[in-house]
């Protein structure tokens, strides 16, 4: 095993695609001779060259379609966004030609391509540049939505997103960048739609994922365990498709849940794990389920108001007791 940063993770996934599949390339803004916007492409140009890591236009819907076209004509492109808030300006792009084409055409054109680059706030970015939009492509039938929460998961994850004959969404958080981790040497893929438990415990279950769980949930499992606590903590990975059976049967042992997200509210990817969860284990709850959410507000750019709207340890200690009907 040896420690490197996510982005070094992400980096040698792109690589190693590159060097076993010739089909493999990188298209982006920044990506080519800039390393990248955030530095995950870095010295992939040199090595590589210019007709495997291209640098585009800010245009996204444009390079985009063009990777669409791409992988219709046997390719597998990995399109980077430099954040995935522009990506809403290539949403028809993705929702209609890469997640419709396998359908639409009666099976004769797969898109095997990965959508990625970081989401969700980063600090003080304003409203329009800090969006966690996991469920809206999540709701997309033929999208996957895959979301690392460490090195090792993002490499693993990211080379089976680019060895998969579907369109993937990946998004990672450029604040997850840096951060540091295990790898082992050699070859591995993780699989997309296997979840992990991160922790067993047999008070209550909390899901988590990405940097919301590196972020705020494991340090409130912390806190909550000094609290005579005991936490089940489940990092699903994959968010389309989710390993629901991993979620279910954890409920079925706690009898509670907590869902922590990014993402608002209405309609998120935590209400869909909720349903699943009282759909499939109504009788084994023994509350309501509880879910912390960023507040249903574009994410103010202020400091103190940019952490007022999103979770929190506090609001997670918060939820956990609700469940455990404690204060």
């Amino acid at each position: 095993m040896h420690v490197v940063s996510f982005r070094e993770a992400l980096n040698q996934a792109m690589d190693e695609e590159m060097a076993r599949d010739e089909r493999v390339l990188l298209m982006g803004e920044e990506v080519a001779q800039y390393n990248g916007a955030y530095k995950v492409s870095q010295g992939l140009f040199a090595k590589w060259g210019p007709r495997r890591i291209i640098d585009t236009p800010i245009a996204e819907e444009g390079f985009a379609g063009i990777g669409i076209g791409a992988a219709m004509a046997g390719l597998r492109p990995i399109v980077e966004f430099m954040t995935w808030n522009f990506s809403l300006v290539a949403y028809d792009q993705i929702a209609n030609h890469a997640a419709k084409m396998l359908s639409m055409s009666g099976g004769h054109f797969s898109v095997p391509m990965v959508f990625r680059g970081p989401g969700g706030a980063a600090r003080n970015l304003g409203a329009t540049h800090s969006q966690a939009l996991e469920s809206i492509y999540a709701h997309i039938p033929g999208l996957k939505v895959v979301m690392p929460s460490n090195p090792y998961d993002g490499k693993g994850l990211l080379k089976s997103a680019i060895r998969d004959d579907n369109p993937i969404v990946f998004i990672e958080s450029e604040m997850m960048y840096g951060d540091k981790g295990e790898i082992p040497e050699g070859e591995y893929t993780v699989p997309i739609g296997v979840g992990n438990v991160i922790q067993e415990g047999a008070d209550v279950t909390i899901v988590s994922w990405s940097k919301v769980l590196q972020r705020f949930t494991i340090p409130a499992v912390q806190q909550l365990k000094e609290e005579g606590i005991s936490v089940e903590l489940i990092d699903p990975r994959t968010i389309k498709p989710m390993d629901r059976d991993l979620i279910v049967n954890s409920v079925r042992k706690t009898n509670r849940l907590v869902v922590v997200e990014e993402g608002w509210p209405f309609a998120g990817v935590g209400a869909q794990i909720a349903f699943e969860v009282q759909h499939r284990a109504f009788d084994d709850l023994d509350a309501p389920i509880a879910r912390v959410t960023q507040e249903d507000v574009p994410l103010p750019y202020a400091s103190n108001l940019e952490r007022a709207s999103l979770p929190s340890v506090d609001k997670i200690v918060k939820a956990v007791h609700s469940v455990l009907y404690r204060g």
